[in-house]
């Protein structure tokens, strides 16, 4: 044997170990695997992804929609945050600043935002409560001097009676410009996280007098919307929770539940849903607020522990408050999301929390990498849209039977049957709290599922990675084209950039059509094997990566 031959044989043989040993750690590292029965069915699955929010209570009369990526189409409820008032800007006066004149009342802009709303096939649910500056305790210049931290009047009405009449008015024009009947589909809240006192706090500030204005103004505003609308009116509040407000959110549920109602001297309010708000601080920053979990238990909790029973729960913001990177002015996340498919897998996890908590919804900002939720989609787009397929499934059993050595990675899975459509829905995710995350994860999916007969079954696999994701494309010609952190007021780790230069901008928006290209986002189609009524489904999932399946004979 030649000294060539020799060294030659000695690769070809470490080579071959290095394959066994490495064909053996992946079999343990790398694999995952579950079983799936849908011989054990639980609930019926809502809608999670069925709202969005919009911060400023203004939408477009003519939203732009895109007709290939919809995210209206999966939506049902638009939620206007603080669109009642609250500042010079969203006062529905002709003259907001006129302290005289206290009904001189402009509905125009609420009436058009709710066209634009119907127009996309969703419904509005309208955030009340935000108190206009000239119905407040003070003059306009101490009003303007006092704006809270959100640039709104944080002060509950002078008068209650007053207040309520304003809040009247708006419904019967809403009624006026639509229908009465129109408008009880709809949805109604009384301000976005009550108990925060940057939103909402008595003229001292006391925890007690706050917790006891709010309590009124809840009264007073659900008054108006039953005398015009009847006692069916759909209404509830949104808290923080996920971290402590000025008060304790409890005491406004006993309230609603046993209290006595301060705008008809009667017992109790009438309440159709509590929310919250959720935010991690970062990617790889979960700090120290609640999980969705955790809020969910202490929203039901109390609310049956005081007799409240058949509530709606949701989330009505949040998800990521801060990027990786600050751009000119902040940190934050202008869609509380990141472009990075971490986003992906991060927005899985919370699906399947939501899943298994009974929670209805999680409303979202932008899907999209323009405003309004146009432009190309985000990945953030395509969890939800597949997510929302979930909707009148029965949650099925999952177990899983190995799990891999991945260091602090979560592999997950999800199922449910469609009893009416004789559809399996699987979700399966590949996550872990960090961006540059590098391990994927080989996951099998065993079913057993009496529902389908022997035979062939066919299966629709939806993947979401970096295949249908153009953000990453956009980082490296950001770079190329000198488009620096600076250009953007908040992180530029964002899908939807909240920009600070003009000209980026414009650059971006220019490669609108060019991103639009590396997005491929075409389903797998293949069948399987059913064999008395079990198969079985084999998934690689790349670092953050989502699979979503559906299943039918």
């Amino acid at each position: 044997m030649t000294c060539k031959q020799f060294f030659a044989a000695l690769l070809a043989f470490f080579t071959g170990v290095w394959g066994s040993v490495y064909t053996f750690f992946n079999q343990f590292v790398n694999d995952y695997a579950f079983t799936v029965d849908t011989a054990q069915l639980g609930e019926v699955l809502p809608n999670v992804k069925s709202n969005i929010n919009r911060f400023g209570g203004r939408f477009p009369e003519d939203p732009v929609i895109n007709t290939e990526y919809d995210p209206y189409e999966f939506v049902d409820y638009i939620q206007l945050m603080e669109c009642s008032g609250g500042n010079r800007t969203r006062d529905l006066f002709v003259d907001p600043d006129d302290f005289d004149v206290i009904d001189d009342y402009d509905f125009d802009p609420l009436i058009r935002s709710c066209r634009g709303i119907l127009k996309t096939g969703a419904k509005p649910l309208l955030k009340l409560g935000n108190v206009p500056a000239k119905l407040s305790r003070k003059t306009l210049a101490e009003v303007q001097a006092d704006l809270g931290a959100f640039d709104v009047n944080i002060y509950p009405p002078d008068d209650y009676d007053e207040y309520y009449r304003y809040i009247r008015a708006i419904a019967e024009a809403l009624c006026a410009a639509f229908s009465p009947e129109e408008i009880r589909q709809w949805r109604f809240g009384v301000m976005t996280e009550y108990e925060n006192i940057d939103w909402f706090r008595s003229p001292d500030g006391d925890p007690g007098a706050t917790m006891a204005a709010y309590c009124k103004l809840y009264d007073y505003t659900v008054q108006a919307l039953i005398d015009v609308l009847g006692p069916d009116v759909f209404v509830g509040a949104h808290s923080m929770t996920c971290s402590e407000g000025l008060w304790d959110e409890k005491e406004f549920i006993r309230h609603c539940a046993s209290g006595v109602n301060y705008a008809t001297g009667g017992t109790g309010s009438r309440i159709c849903y509590l929310s919250a708000s959720y935010y991690e601080t970062a990617p790889g920053e979960r700090g120290g607020t609640k999980s969705v979990a955790q809020i969910m238990q202490e929203l039901r909790g109390t609310a049956e522990d005081a007799g409240l029973t058949g509530l709606i729960y949701g989330v009505d913001e949040g998800r990521i408050l801060l990027g990786r990177t600050a751009g000119a002015v902040d940190r934050q996340l202008n869609s509380r999301t990141v472009g990075y498919t971490y986003q992906a897998a991060f927005d899985a996890r919370l699906v399947r929390e939501m899943f298994e908590t009974g929670m209805n919804y999680f409303s979202s900002w932008e899907y999209c990498s323009l405003p309004d939720n146009h432009g190309n989609p985000t990945v953030s787009y395509f969890v939800a849209k597949y997510a929302a397929r979930f909707e009148g499934a029965r949650l099925a059993a999952v177990q899983k039977t190995r799990s891999g050595l991945i260091p602090k990675a979560e592999v997950e899975a999800s199922a449910a049957f469609d009893e009416t459509t004789g559809t399996l829905r699987l979700m399966a995710y590949n996550y872990k709290n960090k961006l540059n995350y590098l391990a994927s994860a080989d996951v099998r999916l065993k079913v057993h599922a009496p529902q389908f007969a022997d035979g062939e079954a066919q299966v629709t696999v939806y993947t979401v990675d970096d295949d249908c994701n153009w953000f990453d494309e956009w980082q490296a010609d950001r770079e190329a084209l000198g488009i620096t952190d600076d250009c953007f007021a908040w992180s530029p780790d964002d899908g939807c950039p909240n920009w600070a230069d003009s000209t980026a901008r414009a650059t971006f928006e220019g490669l609108t059509e060019k991103y639009a290209s590396y997005i491929h986002a075409e389903p797998e189609t293949y069948t399987v094997q059913v064999k008395d009524g079990s198969f079985t489904l084999d998934l690689t999932l790349e670092p953050h990566a989502v699979a979503f399946a559906d299943v039918t004979d």
